[in-house]
């Protein structure tokens, strides 16, 4: 593996390289790699989660050494450059007719794919729902046991290469169409609301408290998580700005699903 950093570093600084067989070996093996979970984009270290740029330039160089290709799956068709993951009973995943992986994303054990997408880079940790018409984009970190639900967005990001991808850690819950994207992360056994939206400079508001604790882009531990708005001055006047409110923690006594509802009631919020 280091080997192949080191070639594919090397490649990132001259592309004419290439046309050199050992290049695009190195290049196809480490997507190899990243199809069957043996390395990933990023990988959580501690405390801290850090990004694997040489992983990242893999995927990038992969896609000039690809031809687009007709595939036939029955009476679909699909012109890309990127073949689809296969061999689905052999890792104990479950795909629904219509759900989409591409090779090059990974998925553990127990993942279930209702009809739904997971793009290139991508690493779907096990246990996890996709729920239907979900998307996950590439380079995008699930953690275990998380569900996704119906029409969730899950942005992709391949660069800047030192970008770090969206993440969303063991046991979360996205509800129905919530949205998640530039890089923005959702810590472990938060739940968010049906339509929250999580970008990068979102604020993030946990209501609470005597006073207003404010978080950008990340959502913390546990958190159960609505969408709201504040008011913002422009120079056209005083207009209200999405943003997204921490209103309670999980009950740790209870399910995901069922913390919410709880949570939603204690509140008297509807969504």
């Amino acid at each position: 593996m280091q080997q192949n950093r080191k070639i594919i570093e090397e490649a990132w600084e001259n592309r004419q390289m290439l046309d050199k067989p050992e290049v695009q070996k190195a290049i196809t093996d480490s997507v190899d790699m990243l199809d069957q979970g043996k390395i990933r984009v990023a990988e959580k270290q501690g405390d801290e989660w850090q990004v694997n740029e040489w992983v990242k330039k893999a995927v990038i160089l992969y896609f000039p050494l690809q031809k687009m290709e007709t595939m036939e799956v029955g009476f679909f068709e699909f012109h890309d450059k990127i073949k689809l993951k296969k061999n689905f009973k052999a890792q104990e995943v479950r795909v629904v007719p219509h759900a989409i992986a591409r090779y090059g994303s990974h998925l553990s054990k127990g993942v279930v794919m209702m009809p739904s997408y997971v793009n290139i880079g991508a690493y779907v940790g096990s246990g996890t729902m996709i729920d239907t018409w979900a998307t996950v984009g590439s380079c995008a970190q699930i953690g275990e046991k998380v569900h996704l639900s119906g029409g969730v967005g899950i942005g992709g990001v391949l660069e800047p290469l030192q970008a770090k991808p969206v993440i969303i850690e063991d046991g979360a819950f996205i509800g129905s169409r919530a949205v998640v994207v530039e890089g923005a992360m959702v810590e472990k056994e938060a739940v968010l609301g049906a339509n929250v939206v999580i970008t990068h400079s979102t604020k993030v508001i946990d209501v609470t408290g005597r006073e207003p604790v404010e978080y950008k882009g990340r959502i913390p531990q546990r958190a159960v998580v609505i969408p709201g708005s504040y008011t913002k001055k422009f120079p056209a006047g005083e207009y209200q700005v999405s943003c997204a409110l921490i209103i309670g923690q999980r009950n740790p006594s209870t399910d995901l699903k069922t913390s919410l509802n709880q949570a939603l009631r204690d509140y008297d919020v509807v969504v």
